[in-house]
């Protein structure tokens, strides 16, 4: 019998919804969350570029259980987590269940599957397998399940077992992951620092370390835009790196690794970190500025100064 976890006792739940300048996706997304089998009593939604039009899409679809926090500084995902979770504790929810602008469950049934899922494990946090919105057989981010990097949802049961349908101890957090909120009080909240990029694992390496139960949900799914052109295979798919297109993503991508790989629980990592980003960008990209440009970045987060692009 495995011990009752933080969550089989929750019936309050809020809903915490981060967006900026994108009102017209968070429509699925909010309308998703809005009728669920298990109806959130709140759904926050935390805007990062203060619209009307996105008050006034929360009051339609919402209606009364909607809250709407505009903020006139970009908080950025960690930031913007931060004040949905916050509020979420304020209004006495007992836990919170996280969502995006440009995703969306993929079903009504998510959150009861996942609360029933946590119940029956005894869980403090649960999160669906996170699938590409174009073709929800596909996870939207490679995951490693041992030393195999799986690309597809049903690569992620056991073919042994397939009645087990927790991965525990791995979670795509802001991604449809319900947490409680005494697991928030143990860990508290995402760091605002790092803005975005990162700071979903940072949040991951806390949940490790603060001795909670959790997991991946396998019978349940959020959907959301591909994500996987941007981790790099190496050593012939072994490995792999990140490297996003876009100059500032990587900026805070890179930045932000190097805090994490700053802080305990992830040091033993750092020279595998230097050995497969100095082969990205020296061997497979013939790259040396690009690598020194990571360089500096890293070293700009192990030193924790957190500038924006451009300062």
């Amino acid at each position: 019998m495995s011990t009752p976890g933080s969550l089989s006792g929750a019936q309050n739940i809020a809903a915490v919804i981060v967006t900026h300048h994108r009102a017209d996706l968070l429509r699925a997304s909010l309308t998703q969350v809005a009728h669920q089998t298990l109806a959130p009593q709140h759904i926050i939604v935390v805007d990062n570029g203060h619209e009307t039009a996105v008050r006034e899409l929360l009051a339609e679809i919402a209606g009364d259980r909607g809250v709407y926090l505009p903020s006139r500084h970009n908080l950025g995902g960690g930031g913007g987590f931060a004040y949905g979770f916050l509020t979420a504790l304020a209004l006495g929810a007992d836990a919170v269940w996280c969502a995006d602008d440009d995703g969306h469950p993929e079903d009504t049934h998510v959150l009861a599957t996942l609360m029933e899922c946590a119940q029956r494990h005894g869980l403090d946090a649960v999160s669906p397998v996170v699938c590409d919105l174009a073709d929800p057989t596909k996870l939207a981010f490679p995951l490693r399940r041992g030393v195999q990097w799986r690309r597809y949802r049903e690569e992620l049961l056991d073919p042994d077992n397939l009645s087990d349908d927790l991965l525990e101890g791995i979670a795509s957090l802001f991604n449809g992951a319900l947490f409680s909120t005494d697991t928030i009080d143990r860990i508290g909240v995402p760091d605002l620092r790092l803005f975005i990029r990162g700071d979903e694992v940072e949040y991951h390496r806390r949940l490790v370390r603060s001795g909670q139960r959790f997991g991946t949900c396998l019978t349940t799914a959020y959907l959301h835009p591909d994500g996987s052109e941007e981790f790099k295979p190496i050593l012939g798919g072994r490995m792999h790196t990140q490297y996003p297109e876009h100059e500032g993503k990587r900026f805070f991508t890179y930045r932000n690794r190097g805090y994490l790989m700053n802080q305990p629980g992830m040091r033993r990592l750092l020279p595998q970190e230097y050995a497969r980003f100095a082969w990205f960008f020296l061997i497979n990209r013939k790259d040396p500025a690009g690598f020194r440009e990571w360089l500096r970045l890293h070293r700009m987060g192990r030193k924790e100064r957190f500038p924006k692009p451009g300062d």
